[in-house]
């Protein structure tokens, strides 16, 4: 069974004693965020990975004048504060096929998988999709990325952006992005603040952020 990963979405059960070390490791406020985890409250998680989405990466497009629909792809303990501190006064959306974490999602959120995005939106609907910690963690196959990236495009509006966060890890993926052809319609965007399209943190599990625009 898999549960949630640092990245974001699903990874192996977290009470194996390998992945409680690993926590305890890179993540030092662990203890603290499973008890209020286990109440239902916001638990952020401070690693290197989250604090350059949240403080570099959020920061960067909240700050578009013009970007208005976001959807975020897998909820956590550690998103729950997602909306209100970096989001509040969009349009904003979750999306993650578990169930049981629908107590973590805020008042619009779809109990579904990625790959049946195109169910519930139109096309050229969202201004800004984060895919974060997905990629071999619910989108386990080739053909799920293939739909679930190109229906992320679809549902994008021109000149819009797509972040695509992934542990750079090959026996966790499930075959090598550049073989995946529905990323291939995406552009490249070059962030401002790392002046790439790609960008690896410094973290164990080699967190990488990809950039992409419509």
């Amino acid at each position: 069974m898999k549960r949630r990963s640092n990245g974001g979405c699903l990874v192996t059960n977290p009470s194996s004693r390998k992945g409680v070390l690993l926590r305890l490791l890179t993540d030092l406020t662990f203890p603290v965020r499973t008890v209020r985890r286990r109440l239902g409250l916001p638990a952020p998680m401070k690693t290197e990975d989250r604090r350059v989405m949240e403080q570099v990466i959020f920061r960067y497009y909240r700050g578009l004048p013009d970007l208005n629909s976001v959807l975020f792809v897998g909820c956590a303990s550690y998103t729950k504060h997602y909306e209100r501190s970096f989001f509040a006064g969009k349009n904003y959306w979750t999306i993650d096929p578990d169930p049981r974490v629908r107590k973590f999602a805020r008042r619009q959120h779809i109990v579904a998988p990625l790959e049946a995005l195109d169910g519930y939106f139109p096309e050229e609907y969202f201004d800004l999709i984060v895919c974060n910690g997905v990629y071999g963690f619910g989108l386990n196959t080739r053909a799920q990325c293939e739909r679930a990236f190109a229906l992320c495009h679809s549902r994008l509006r021109t000149n819009r952006y797509f972040v695509f966060g992934w542990n750079d890890i090959p026996k966790t993926n499930p075959g090598t992005l550049a073989e995946v052809e529905s990323l291939c319609r995406f552009r490249k965007f070059s962030f401002p603040a790392f002046g790439t399209w790609r960008y690896a943190t410094d973290t164990a599990y080699r967190h990488t952020y990809d950039f992409y625009s419509k």
